[in-house]
């Protein structure tokens, strides 16, 4: 059924004058596509950063300008501007990366990013600490290594994500290359990162330079991940688009379609909420580039261009009806979606240690906590990755749990990689418990500029003290899955897990239970700006009832729900 375009309010959307929207609106459409006055901000040498319009623009071209909050006081009493720095995100569809790019993203992060690594909650590499003066040298060195950070952040499409599962390694290749197409289709065409960065020519053209985004692009970032069941390890449900495989043995039937997903919210603004992805239909596997382009267009036209707190699709579907935006998305696909499938999820973390793939491969994935690779006193956890690099004649793959897959490992030149790990002290999981496994936490402070609270510097040492508590009830080989974030944004999907803990103010954190373990449900506000005593007060008293109530097999997230601790 056509919809009826005359009945939906249409006063915040892309067809209101720009005088009518939110000051990015003009903004975008004022940039010249994208291009703004970034590259006369780089020759700036009087400062560190650059000009309040163009950080936005950086950040379709997977830059954030940042400055060390830790200085952020002093510089001020002295009278300095911040310690400007900048984050670059690649864009790394699938979080697949060979040896050889490995080893040039390490001398990258040696040269000018703090000689540390971040493997991000999408399956991709952050470099933190980049001066402004370096950024031109950093993306050229990727182009070397044939990658790039176009679309990494902005209102646009983020790197698209995709299911790491080893037991399937042909139908994981087939849904790969799905999501490295859709990741190359979805990014914005513009030519302001070659120029800007590679310092080439701009071509003179009668051609509309965004033929799909149009000059103000998307209301906000929109993300896409593909996943395999019966692993949910890219959590499909936080998606604004997500497809999850159906498939008959090996071989790919298609994809149910769920759209609407996001974790983000704001403080002190109860209309703004996380919200899971509803499941839509069915499409085969030939129509996802169609499929992208029909959900896409829909957000594009009719998101909230006016507040970008209401900015995301989830917004623009649970104001128009989730029934309005499917009609819609079948109107531009040309034919309707097909009755979803059945699928069962059972788990949305790594298979971490050996595991064996088709054709006589292998892979071991590595518990990297919070994603962080550098070296520290007793472990040179940067230099052992960088030495197994050189030597592997596989793949690596970041999972969305921020660990690291080292894939595709052959039967020849698996004792070499086992040795190595050994070397290393790697091979095995030094005693982590089964929460620290399942953490994740966003970067947080000192870098971000959002931040609230600490996240990734405090986390292991707060899951030290919970695990003395899981100790005490036998529970340290229990799986639960816990995340934290310096702020309410969500940025490490704490809204689905079973704990979840978000910065309020520095040492504050608003406590979440009752995800699931799947990350088929959301949790619930517990406890409100509470500190640590307080945190392991109530971990305490609920682990105790857990250990004590619970049915064989329940997860923690399901019991909190079912003893009714929570509503």
């Amino acid at each position: 059924m056509k919809p009826r375009h005359g009945a939906v309010e249409r006063s915040r959307d892309r067809s209101q004058p720009l005088s009518n929207l939110g000051p990015d609106e003009t903004l975008k459409a004022e940039s010249n596509h994208l291009r703004g006055g970034i590259a006369d901000g780089l020759l700036d040498e009087i400062s560190g950063g650059v000009a309040f319009r163009d950080q936005k623009l950086l950040k379709f071209h997977g830059i954030y300008q940042q400055d060390d909050r830790d200085l952020r006081d002093e510089r001020r009493r002295q009278k300095l501007e911040p310690a400007h720095c900048f984050m670059v995100r690649v864009r790394l569809p699938g979080g697949v990366c060979t040896p050889a790019q490995w080893v040039k993203l390490d001398k990258l992060a040696r040269a000018h990013g703090g000689e540390t690594l971040r493997l991000t909650t999408r399956q991709t590499f952050q470099f933190h600490w980049i001066l402004k003066r370096d950024l031109k040298a950093t993306i050229q060195g990727l182009r070397e290594a044939l990658l790039d950070t176009v679309a990494a952040c902005g209102d646009d499409t983020r790197g698209v994500m995709c299911a790491v599962n080893p037991a399937l390694s042909s139908l994981h290749a087939e849904v790969y290359d799905a999501a490295r197409d859709a990741s190359n289709h979805a990014t914005w065409k513009s030519g302001a990162y070659h120029e800007i960065w590679y310092g080439e020519r701009k071509v003179a053209s009668s051609e509309t330079e965004e033929p799909f985004y149009g000059d103000t692009y998307l209301p906000r970032k929109f993300k896409i991940g593909f996943v395999i069941p019966p692993s949910n390890d890219i959590d499909v449900y936080a998606q604004d688009l997500g497809f999850i495989a159906i498939a008959k043995g090996r071989t790919l039937e298609g994809y149910n379609v769920a759209i609407g997903g996001s974790m983000g919210r704001t403080d002190g603004k109860p209309e703004t909420y996380p919200r899971l992805a509803s499941v839509i239909g069915f499409i085969p596997a030939d129509k996802v580039i169609e499929t992208i382009d029909a959900v896409m267009s829909v957000q594009r036209d009719y998101g909230d261009r006016k507040d970008r707190s209401h900015a995301r699709f989830k917004y623009t579907i649970d104001d128009k009806g989730l029934d309005w935006i499917k009609a819609e998305i079948e109107t531009r696909l040309g034919f309707s979606l097909a009755p979803q499938r059945t699928f069962t999820f059972t788990s949305n973390g790594d298979v971490l240690g050996w595991s064996e793939s088709e054709g006589g491969r292998s892979q071991y994935t590595l518990f990297i906590e919070n994603g962080r690779i550098a070296n520290h006193p007793g472990m040179a956890l940067m230099d052992a990755i960088l030495t197994i690099a050189k030597v592997h004649d596989g793949t690596f793959r970041l999972t969305p749990n921020q660990n690291l897959a080292i894939a595709d490992v052959s039967r020849e030149r698996r004792p070499v990689i086992q040795s190595l790990l050994e070397e290393f002290g790697l091979d095995g999981q030094a005693g982590a418990s089964a929460l620290r496994r399942n953490s994740m936490a966003c970067v947080a402070l000192p870098t971000c500029g959002l931040a609230m609270a600490e996240s990734e510097r405090y986390l292991p040492g707060l899951i030290s003290r919970i695990e003395t508590i899981l100790a005490r009830y036998d529970l340290m080989e229990e799986p639960i899955t816990l995340r934290m974030t310096g702020c309410p944004n969500g940025c490490a999907r704490p809204y689905i897990a079973e704990i979840g803990l978000t910065g309020r103010a520095p040492g504050k954190y608003n406590l979440y239970i009752g995800g699931g373990f799947h990350g088929e449900r959301l949790n619930r506000l517990y406890r409100e700006n509470i500190g640590e005593a307080t945190i392991l007060d109530e971990l305490d008293t609920l682990f105790a009832q857990f250990a004590s109530g619970r049915q064989p097999g329940e997860h923690f997230g399901d019991y909190v729900m079912r003893a009714g601790i929570i509503a």
